[in-house]
Formats: structure tokens, sequence, C-alpha cells
């Protein structure tokens, strides 16, 4: 949420990023409501201020006999209340239709953040490591899966329905193993970890950005107010909702959770395979820090750079990605996207993400700290997917396939999967 009072006098650059990220409110229309409610709070607060104040004459005139002089008062009471009910009532859907309006303003974006219409128009900022060249047919991530027995999707779907899939065996202790090495990672940078809430109310999903914009993209329980997350980012930020924290040193909180997407507009996308799938695994860092992009602007590299690192000791290629506005979500002030090198789509595939939201996260939640002066003021929060599997499963069974079936372990998940080195296929019963 931006603070109105800056929208009043930089209208025309809110409207334009609404623009850019194909936002679809008038902050014309925000502007006249906001006039409005103004007009009639002030309206409202002096017809109450003048009904108080007659009746208090009332009971001083009553108290002391005044009774017939009490009566025109009494009269002018009346009337007062009468104007009351009529602009109470306006000053309430003024308010109402202001705070609709305001939940659907964007962040604005940062100075170097790209302009574009969609991922196609997300610039490249660096790459590391190359691609393989297998000297033979390689296999994709569902066959790889199948055959080794770690991947089943007709199960999945047979259970659950389209976007499911079961992990076995192998395939149940990679997904483990690469989250357990990033929850390490984030550990020996000085972390939290935190087991959070996967059901939430609908103001925290409100207070983080996510509604009501992205409301169909949530599931949610029948008939109560209560949603499954598709991030513990939601869970993180609202930890501190309604707070004055101290953030002389950011405040640094990672958590692995499922997650649940209802891929509304996803229809015919991505459907082979766990690329696009209703519930995964993700690990996520959150950062809460001083509004001051001195301090805020290096730990966005930071997180990202723990993703990178984590890429890094998978010996998985990729590229980081700098998001253009019409592929951000209305919350974010700048984005980075990390693809991996995917051989089965020949093509690097969104597998991480990194935003700053500036204070606009911390607003909406109330989360706040005094600075150096004492005055209190909204923090900075980050995020950043460390790792969300099973689509990192994708590149990792891929790129590390080989002629007969195997599948190489990285170094760094072995002490995770038992200190094996390598993925054999099962010998045919």
């Amino acid at each position: 949420m931006l603070d109105i009072h800056w929208i009043r006098q930089n209208y025309e650059r809110v409207q334009t990023v609404a623009d850019q990220k194909g936002i679809a409110v008038s902050v014309a229309e925000l502007l006249t409501w906001d006039e409005k409610k103004r007009n009639l709070l002030q309206e409202t607060e002096k017809l109450r201020h003048a009904r108080n104040k007659l009746s208090e004459e009332i009971g001083i005139l009553v108290r002391t006999g005044g009774h017939k002089e009490a009566e025109p008062l009494k009269r002018n009471v009346k009337d007062l209340g009468s104007r009351l009910a009529e602009t109470e009532p306006q000053l309430a859907e003024a308010q109402r239709q202001f705070d609709q309006l305001m939940l659907c303003i964007p962040n604005v974006v940062s100075p170097d953040t790209p302009v574009g219409r969609s991922d196609a128009d997300n610039i490249e900022i660096r790459r590391n490591g190359t691609p393989p060249a297998f000297a033979f047919e390689p296999k994709d991530h569902v066959a790889l899966g199948e055959l080794h027995r770690m991947i089943d999707i007709p199960r999945g779907v047979k259970t659950a329905g389209t976007r499911n899939y079961f992990l076995r065996g192998p395939g149940a202790l990679l997904h483990r193993a690469v989250q357990q090495l990033a929850v390490d990672m984030l550990l020996s940078r000085g972390f939290t970890l935190m087991e959070v809430p996967l059901l939430v109310r609908s103001d925290a999903l409100t207070h983080t950005g996510y509604f009501p914009l992205g409301q169909d993209q949530v599931f949610r329980i029948a008939d109560e107010d209560k949603w499954l997350v598709g991030t513990s980012e939601v869970p993180l930020v609202s930890y501190y909702s309604h707070e004055v924290v101290d953030v002389r040193e950011p405040l640094m909180l990672a958590a692995v959770s499922s997650c649940f997407r209802s891929e509304v507009g996803s229809a015919g996308k991505d459907v082979h395979g766990l690329y696009r799938v209703h519930q995964f695994s993700k690990v996520e860092q959150v950062i809460v820090c001083e509004a001051e992009l001195e301090r805020s602007e290096p730990l966005l590299e930071a997180i990202t750079g723990n993703a990178e690192e984590l890429l890094q000791l998978l010996e998985l290629p990729y590229r980081v990605m700098a998001v253009c506005t019409g592929d951000m979500s209305q919350k974010t002030y700048k984005q980075y996207d990390i693809e991996t090198w995917m051989p089965s789509r020949q093509a690097y595939g969104e597998t991480h993400s990194s935003s700053h939201l500036l204070d606009f996260q911390a607003r909406r939640s109330n989360i706040r700290y005094r600075d150096s002066g004492g005055k209190l003021r909204y923090c900075h929060t980050l995020n950043n997917t460390a790792v969300a599997s099973p689509r990192i499963l994708i590149p990792l069974l891929e790129n590390h396939q080989a002629e007969d079936g195997s599948i190489r372990i990285p170094p760094a998940l072995r002490p995770y999967m038992n200190g094996l080195e390598r993925l054999l296929p099962p010998s045919e019963e």
C-alpha cells in the first residue's frame, strides 16, 4: 500500500505503473473518492461537534430548571441528528470505495526495472554454467522418474486430479534433500527457521498483497475464512503484523512448507510433468529491515545470491533475469527471477524469484520500527525462493543423467542421500 499523501502528489506516476503492470485501476477515481471522504468526514465531525455541544447545553439548562429554554435547542439537536443520518452512510460508502481502490493500487517500480508486457520482455543480467551437450538422446524428467520408479503422475491424478503427483523412494529423498540443503545454508547465514501455519485468514493475504487481485489463485476452505497459502511469505510477514519491531539488525526468517496454488488461467500451460502443479514445497527467505534503500537493496542481492549458490552446489546451469513491469505482481518494487536450464524444454525455466517490496507490504501489515530519531516508520520487506520442489527436480534429474539412465548426485546432496553418488535404474523384475 502506498501513502495516500504521496499518491496525491504523484498520481500520474502511479497510474503509469498500474498500466504497465496491467492492473485495471483508476487513480483519478481513487482521488475523487478520497476528496469525497475527506469532505464528508469534515462535515460529519462538524455536525457531531455541534450536536454534542448543544446536548451539553441542554443538560445544563435541564439541571438548572431551564426546561423552556432547552426546547429550541432540542429541535436543533434533532435537526443535526437528521443531517448526520444522511452524511454518516455517505461517509461509510466513501470510505468503502476508497479502501477498495487503495487495495488495487500497485507499488511503484525501481528505476532499473525494464518496461515490458510479459516474461518475454525480461532482461538477462548474468548466467552461470553451460548447458550439457549429450552424446545421446536425453530423457525428460517424467521418463527418468518412471524409469527409477520415483515419480508417479498417473496415480497422483487418480488420487487428487490434474496437476498432482506422487514422489516415492529416491524421488521423495531428493525432494527432501534439496530442501534440507537450502535450510542448512540459510541457518549458516543467520536466518531463523520457522514452522508456519498453512491455513491463514483472508486479512493475512490482504496485508501481504496477495488479495484482492490474486484471490483466484488461492484455495479456500469451504464456508470458512481460511485459505491455503501459496507461499510461506504470507505467514512469515504476518508474524510481525501490527507490531513495532527492532530492525537495528535485519529480521531474517526462513521456512520450509507445503504450498498450494489453484493455477487458474494456466489451462493447457506446462501440463507435462512437474513444472506447474497444485501442491509443492518451498524454502522461503523473508527479510524485514529499515526503510533505507542503502540497507535493503544489498539484502535483495544477498538473498538472490543465496539461491544462486544453491544452484551452484547442485551444479545446474542458470541465468538471472531482471523482471519487467508487465511480469511483476502488484506489490513488487524490484524483482529478479532465476531460470535453470531444463534439457527437455531446451530452454531455461523459472525456478526461483526474489522481490523487494519497499514499505508496501509493511504498510498493509502495519509493521513499523523507530528510526534513530525515534520516529515510527514502516519497514522494508524482501523475499526469495531459496528452492521449490518438485520443480527443481526437473533440471536436477535431466542435467545429471547418463546414457544408461543413471543419475549423478552432486556432492552437496550426498550427505542427505545416505552417501549415494549415483542413482541406478532398478533391475527389471
